[in-house]
């Protein structure tokens, strides 16, 4: 299924990899690509449900991308990212195809928010579905944790938690990321957090089965078999 799979189009390195973790956390599939040749290389061979794509890019820029694309028929909405501010220029882009606009700097909540809105219009919401590990599943699209059917109550950081974490289950996520992820807490803030939500989902806390350690790289929940 390709409803959650975005395609990240700068030529900016550092970018990309800030909005593909940004994007992931929020359960999100990112691909990236740092130019119009390989983006469109990437769209041969993989249905994307969005593009995020930056209009200052060497070469062929993001709207002639968009122009070129539309010319043949790729139906795939796109958010332009742009440091332009200019009415004309946006008239422009939504002319050649663009579905919406996001000026730089922006708030990653804030493109999170705008991509949701195009899917919602677009008619592919995305649907993350649920996990399960032990006796528990977790609802990813209804933030609700469950013990054998029954609702489990979860603070705001551990929801916030347990949703970043399921939402890369299998992957390490780190402490550091954790910590700006969840509004800036600290990171021994982070330890407190995930020794509660231990407290709601292992049998014995201190010898943890499912929201694991792991060693250097943060910590991970793993998914049941």
């Amino acid at each position: 299924m390709h409803q959650n799979r975005i395609l990240v189009v700068d030529d900016d390195r550092r970018l990309r990899q800030l909005l593909e973790e940004f994007l992931s956390s929020r359960g999100f599939r990112i691909c990236t690509a740092e130019n119009a040749m390989e983006a469109r290389r990437m769209l041969e061979e993989t249905n994307y449900a969005l593009m995020v794509v930056d209009v200052m890019m060497p070469g062929e820029n993001g709207l002639e991308l968009v122009e070129n694309l539309r010319k043949k028929h790729v139906a795939t909405p796109i958010l332009m990212l742009t440091a332009l501010g200019e009415v004309e220029d946006r008239i422009r882009g939504f002319q050649k195809g663009v579905d919406d606009y996001l000026s730089k700097p922006f708030e990653p909540e804030e493109l999170c928010a705008r991509i949701e809105a195009i899917l919602r219009r677009s008619g592919t919401p995305k649907q993350r579905g649920s996990i399960t590990f032990g006796a528990f599943s977790y609802d990813l699209d209804r933030a609700e944790l469950q013990k054998d059917g029954m609702p489990i109550s979860l603070s705001t950081n551990e929801q916030k938690l347990l949703d970043i974490l399921a939402a890369r289950v299998g992957t390490p996520v780190a402490r550091e990321e954790l910590s700006r992820l969840l509004n800036g807490i600290s990171e021994r803030s982070v330890d407190v957090q995930i020794t509660r939500l231990r407290r709601k989902i292992e049998d014995d806390p201190r010898a943890p089965r499912w929201l694991m350690t792991a060693r250097g790289a943060g910590y991970v929940l793993k998914r049941g078999e």
